[in-house]
């Protein structure tokens, strides 16, 4: 693992969490996109070196609006970039890791994305991406 790419954070309204984010960091998101096959709304916001995701759910019975209904706003996920997923599937699997699918699939901002179960990682869950190119 290279670094970590972004940490996620569940939002109910993305408009209303953009106004907030902005105003954190006194300059506004870079990057929003829809991720159809996620159910979710995104939005990027660069932090010095780090990159932070807000995450709208765009379906009821999204993995993000179920996240939201029972753990409310928050952190959601941190999300590692890697140098192969494939490979890093491979090896998390054999270190024992559960890992929610066996092929990485198109997410946010250009990345091949994969996640680990949080009962695997101490309770977070574990994003790891690959930019594509």
């Amino acid at each position: 693992m290279k670094n970590i790419e972004h940490i996620g954070i569940a939002v109910k309204n993305l408009n209303d969490a953009n106004e907030l984010y902005t105003k954190l960091f006194g300059k506004p998101s870079y990057k929003t996109e829809v991720v159809e096959s996620e159910s979710v709304k995104t939005s990027f916001f660069m932090v010095g070196k780090n990159k932070i995701e807000l995450l709208e759910a765009t379906d009821e019975d999204s993995i993000i609006a179920k996240f939201i209904a029972k753990k409310g706003e928050g952190i959601h996920h941190i999300a590692f970039e890697v140098e192969n997923i494939n490979e890093e599937i491979k090896r998390l699997k054999d270190e024992g890791f559960v890992v929610l699918s066996d092929m990485p699939k198109q997410g946010a901002d250009n990345k091949l994305v994969v996640f680990l179960h949080p009962k695997s990682a101490n309770g977070v869950l574990i994003e790891l991406c690959q930019e594509i190119i």
